[in-house]
C-alpha cells in the first residue's frame, strides 16, 4: 500500500503544473512523477494556415520567449522557400536571438530562483521572493531588472514592441538595422556586461552555501546536447548537434540537427501532456539527456567570447568537465547571458550590419522544412509540411522542455527520496522539490495550453484515503 504528496501547483515556473510523490508502507519515497497539466495544441492551430504567417503564429506559444519560436518557425519556413537570408539579416536575427537568451535567462536566475540561493531553502517563505530579495540584496535585484531590460530592450528597439514581435520573417527580417537604433544598443552593453558579473561573483561566493542542494538536486549520468558551430564552440542560431555523455564521450558529434527523427524519438505518457524527448540508441526510458544552459556549456569546446571564457574555464576547474548536478544550470545560465551580451556586441560592430538587404523573397520551393536553434531553455525544432500552395498540412514541434521531460522527472525522484519524510509535511521539504524543477526553467505554454488558474494544494493521504496533513493556499 502506498500514500501520495501532491504539490499543485509547481511554483515560480512559466505554466502550470503538479508533482505526485508515492510513498510506501514505511513512509519511504517509491516514485514521483512531474504532470504537466496543460493541453498542447499549436501543432493543430497550425493546420490549414499559409507557411508565411507561421512566425507569427508560432510566436504566440508563449510570452516569455517568442522570440525563440520566431527563430525556429522562420528557418523552417526558410527551407520551404529554399532560401538563405542574407549574411546581414542572418546576423540580425542572432542579435534578436541572443537578447531573448539574456532576457529569459535573467528572468528565471534573478526573479525566480535567486530568492532561494539567496536566503536558502529553509527560510520563511513570506521573506523568500523577489520583494525579500529587493530588501536585503538591493544590487542584485537591481541588477536582475537591469539585465532582463537590456534584453527587452533590444527586442522592442529591433521588432517594434518586446512581446510577439514581428520583425524575424522568412527569408530574414522585415527591415535594416538603422545606425541611430545599433548606437542606442551599443551604448547599454557594458553596464548589462558589469551587471552580469556582479551576480557570478556572488553566486561563485556563495557556492559552499548550496553545497548539499548542488550535491543532491538532480545529480546522476546522463548525456547533454547542444548546438555548436564547425569549431566545435557554441552556436545558438544555426549549428550542428553534439551530444556528450556523463563521461565526456561523443555519442554524436556536429550531426545535422533537421534528421532529428534519425536519433531522436517522442514517447507520451498517460500521466501528462507533455511529450518526452529521448535518444533513440539508448532506448525509452534509458535514453535521458539533458538540454539548456547547462548543456550548452558542457557540450561545446568554447564559448567563443573573451569574459565567457574566462568563465567557462572556471566553471570546469571547479565543477569538472561534465557535472552532473542539474543545480548548475544556474551558474551556466550566468555564463549563458555573459556569452550573449559580449556577442551581441561583437554583431552589432560588424561592418555589414547596417547593409539594407536583409530578406530573401521567393515562392513555395519545397514542401517541408525544419528550423533549429538554442532557445533559452534548450535546442528548439519547427518541422512543417505543407501543400504546392504553401498550406501548412502537418506540424511537428519538439520542444526544450520535452528534451528535459525525463530528466526532470529523475530528479524530482531523486530530491524526493534524499528530502520527503512522510510522518509531517513542511514547506521547506516541498521547496525543495519544486526547487529542482526551477533548476530547469521549463516553459510549459511553450509545450502546452490551458485555461484557468490553478489554486495551491498539498496532501497527504493514507493508504486508507485519510488526509493525514494538508496545506492550502
Amino acid at each position: 500500500m502506498t500514500s501520495t504528496i501532491v504539490i499543485d501547483p509547481v511554483t515560480r515556473i512559466e505554466g502550470h503544473s503538479k508533482i505526485t510523490i508515492h510513498l510506501d508502507d514505511h513512509g519511504e519515497v517509491v516514485d514521483a512523477q512531474f504532470h504537466v497539466t496543460q493541453f498542447r495544441g499549436f501543432e493543430r492551430i497550425a493546420q490549414g494556415r499559409p507557411i508565411h504567417e507561421m512566425p507569427s503564429i508560432m510566436a504566440r506559444i508563449c510570452g516569455i520567449c517568442p522570440v525563440s519560436h520566431l527563430i525556429a518557425s522562420s528557418k523552417a519556413c526558410d527551407q520551404i522557400l529554399a532560401v538563405e537570408p542574407p549574411p546581414t539579416g542572418a546576423d540580425l536575427r542572432r542579435v534578436m536571438n541572443l537578447a531573448q537568451i539574456v532576457q529569459s535567462n535573467a528572468l528565471s536566475f534573478f526573479h525566480l530562483s535567486s530568492p532561494d540561493l539567496l536566503f536558502g531553502f529553509d527560510a520563511d517563505p513570506a521573506q523568500r521572493n523577489i520583494i525579500g530579495l529587493l530588501q536585503a540584496n538591493p544590487q542584485l535585484a537591481r541588477d536582475g531588472v537591469g539585465v532582463r531590460r537590456f534584453g527587452q530592450q533590444i527586442i522592442e528597439w529591433l521588432g517594434g514592441k518586446r512581446i510577439h514581435p514581428s520583425w524575424i520573417v522568412p527569408g530574414g527580417v522585415d527591415s535594416p538595422l538603422s545606425e541611430e537604433t545599433r548606437d542606442r544598443i551599443l551604448s547599454t552593453v557594458p553596464e548589462a556586461i558589469a551587471a552580469i558579473e556582479r551576480a557570478i561573483v556572488w553566486y561563485k561566493s556563495s557556492l559552499l552555501d548550496w553545497a548539499d542542494e548542488a550535491a543532491s538536486f538532480g545529480d546522476f549520468r546522463s548525456a547533454f546536447m547542444g548546438l555548436v558551430d564547425q569549431d566545435g564552440n557554441v552556436d545558438h542560431y544555426d549549428g550542428l548537434l553534439r551530444v556528450m555523455d556523463a563521461d565526456g564521450n561523443l555519442l554524436a558529434d556536429r550531426i545535422d540537427p533537421t534528421a532529428y527523427t534519425d536519433y531522436l524519438g517522442e514517447a507520451v505518457e498517460p500521466w501528462t501532456y507533455l511529450k518526452s524527448t529521448y535518444w533513440k540508441m539508448l532506448g525509452y526510458p534509458d535514453g535521458v539527456y539533458r538540454v539548456g544552459p547547462l548543456a550548452r556549456v558542457i557540450v561545446a569546446g568554447q564559448m567563443g567570447t573573451p569574459r565567457a571564457d574566462i568563465e567557462l574555464d572556471e566553471f570546469r576547474r571547479r565543477l569538472g568537465r561534465v557535472p552532473g548536478s542539474s543545480f548548475h544550470y544556474h551558474y551556466a545560465r550566468l555564463i549563458d547571458m555573459l556569452y550573449a551580451a559580449e556577442r551581441i556586441e561583437e554583431l552589432l560592430r560588424g561592418p555589414d550590419i547596417l547593409l539594407p538587404r536583409v530578406r530573401a523573397f521567393a515562392g513555395i520551393n519545397s514542401n517541408e522544412g525544419i528550423g533549429v536553434s538554442e532557445a533559452p531553455r534548450g535546442t528548439l525544432l519547427h518541422h512543417y509540411r505543407v501543400d504546392d500552395d504553401g498550406i501548412v498540412q502537418w506540424a511537428n514541434l519538439v520542444i526544450a522542455t520535452g528534451h528535459n521531460n525525463l530528466a526532470m522527472n529523475r530528479s524530482v525522484l531523486q530530491v524526493a527520496k534524499r528530502y520527503v519524510r512522510s510522518a509531517e509535511l513542511t514547506e521547506p521539504m516541498l521547496n525543495r522539490v519544486e526547487a529542482v524543477i526551477r533548476c530547469y526553467d521549463p516553459c510549459l505554454s511553450c509545450s502546452t495550453h490551458a485555461l484557468g488558474e490553478m489554486a495551491l494544494q498539498v496532501q497527504l493521504i493514507g493508504h486508507t484515503g485519510v488526509v493525514l496533513d494538508e496545506l492550502v493556499r
